[in-house]
Order: C-alpha cells, then structure tokens, then sequence
C-alpha cells in the first residue's frame, strides 16, 4: 500500500484485496471479551474533523483504541481553527505534536491531499466534500463480500443523490476494480456533469433495475449542500426514487440493501426496509471499525497480525 489513503482510485486490485482480507482477520477479535491488539502501542492517530460526524468519527476512534494507538481527537469548534489558524498552520502544529496519522474529514474537497504535502504522517481521506470517502466503499465492500461472497460479476445499484455523494465515487471506483458492475440511478439534476467518465452505467428508471441488482445502496438527499431545486417535491422524490416494501419484494431473494447513513427514513427509504433482515446498515457501522482497523495496521505497519490474533 501506498502511505496515505486519499482516494479509492489510490488502490489497486491487490491493495484493496489485501485491506479485505486484513479486516477478516482483525474480525476474529469483535467476539473476544478483550477486542484489543498491542500491534500500534507507542503509535498516535490524530482524527482532524472539520465536519459534524457521528459514525465516521466514533468508528476511527475505536478502531485506533483497539490497536492500542494513542488517539488525539481534534474538532474545529473550539479550537484555534474558529480564531481563523489555516489548515496548513493547524497540520504543522500536529506534525511538531509526533503524529503517526491523521485521519481527516473536511468540507473543502482535496483537503486531504493538501495535508498530505505538509505531514510526514501517514494521512486517511474520512471525507472530504462532495470529492471521496474511501473508507466508506471498503467498508461497504467488506460487508458486500461477506454477505455475498466475491464480488466479481456481481451488480451493483447506488441509487439517489449522487451529485452531492463522496460515498458515491468511491464506490464506483472501488467497487469496479474489484470486479463488480456499477449502475447509478438518479434524476438528471442529481448526476455529476462527468459522470460519463466514471467507470459505471447509467439509469434514470429505478423500477427496471432492482430485478437485476445483487446489491441496491441507497444515498441521502444531502439538503445541507443544495442550494437550489433539484427536484420538485420530496414526495415526487420518494415515488420515482425511494425504496419502500413494494420495491423491494421485485429484487431476488439474495440481494441486499445498504445505507451509508445517516438515513433520512421514510424519504430514500422506507422504515421497514430499513430495518429488514436485508438490510446491512447495522452491519456496515460494525464492519467500519475492523476496516479501519485493517487501514490503520497496514498504513502505520503493523507486526505480524496471525500471530497476534492466535495469542
């Protein structure tokens, strides 16, 4: 693996793989009474968020713990960054502070990038603006490949506001190096200008593609970012793109249904959907911390990890 995690379009085929199968691994210890591993001790993890976030957040935090890292939480309410320091002066004082990582989410997209020229740490994308969320697609894939098997050949529907979505292009590009089919469906107004070079197809009709569809990931309506109609109505919304019990009986019996939250219930998806037995979206915010688990191991380089998993 490279040192920084910046964009899913960063791995290739045998680092995603390995990832997957490192977070297989890190899996065994979420039944011990004990879910911790010496393997980072000595090491900090500094998780720099300039976004609210509950899962993302809470979820790199564990998986560092469970490590046995030191972890450094950093919020931009109430420090220096509201008197108006910049991010470059904000990721000096945490390179002078010894940071092995910085786990960053930030509204402005390519902030990660930019960081990553001013740390000798190592630096993990946890979101940066309408750009990417790695993090989010491997743990999406993880859950996928374990309720599915192999990904190879299997359909993928990511359905919703994908305009707004870093989960969205992250996992087309993730989920397409490993070998699945990608179609996205959406209204028009909600598609990225480009998106004819993403490595996906393309659909406007919903209906037509869950009898076909192994798995169907739904996107929240990012309100917070749109500053004009993108569509007419939320309930015009909800009828042509939302995911409720009807939809769902037209998918076959193995297919799943996935959120990477937090969910805007009764708009892109119906309650009882939600909470169906396919749904994975209890599933996906377990999976997130041995994930990230499995990042951090391998970015920081961690010491043999079947032999500390035996112990």
């Amino acid at each position: 693996m490279k040192r920084h995690l910046i964009s899913a379009a960063d791995l290739s085929r045998d680092d995603a793989l390995l990832i997957l199968d490192t977070a297989d691994e890190l899996a065994k210890i979420s039944d011990r009474s004990i879910k911790k591993l010496p393997t980072l001790r000595g090491r900090t993890v500094v998780n720099l968020f300039f976004e609210d976030s509950t899962r993302t957040r809470i979820s790199f935090e564990a998986a560092a713990k469970r490590l046995s890292a030191d972890v450094i939480n950093f919020s931009a309410k109430g420090s220096s960054v509201s008197k108006g320091e910049s991010l470059k002066d904000t990721a000096l004082t945490l390179e002078a502070m010894g940071a092995d990582a910085v786990v960053i989410r930030h509204s402005a997209s390519g902030a990660p990038h930019r960081l990553a020229g001013w740390v000798r740490g190592s630096v993990v994308n946890a979101g940066d603006g309408t750009h990417e969320h790695p993090t989010q697609a491997l743990l999406d894939a993880f859950t996928m490949r374990r309720r599915l098997g192999p990904l190879d050949g299997r359909k993928v529907t990511i359905v919703g506001d994908v305009l707004h979505s870093r989960v969205a292009r992250s996992n087309v590009l993730l989920l397409s190096t490993l070998g699945a089919e990608v179609t996205l469906v959406a209204p028009p107004t909600l598609l990225p200008v480009n998106v004819g070079s993403w490595p996906c197809e393309v659909s406007y009709d919903l209906d037509a593609m869950l009898p076909k569809s192994d798995v169907v990931m739904m996107l929240r309506v990012q309100r917070e970012r749109m500053n004009a109609a993108f569509f007419p109505t939320e309930r015009e919304y909800s009828r042509r793109y939302g995911l409720d019990r009807d939809r769902v009986a037209r998918m076959h019996d193995d297919a799943i249904v996935m959120h990477p939250g937090p969910m805007n219930r009764g708009m892109e998806i119906a309650a009882e959907v939600a909470d169906s037995p396919r749904s994975t979206i209890v599933e996906q915010v377990a999976n997130g911390v041995t994930t990230r688990m499995a990042v951090l191991y391998l970015l920081l380089g961690g010491a043999d990890l079947g032999g500390e998993i035996r112990q």
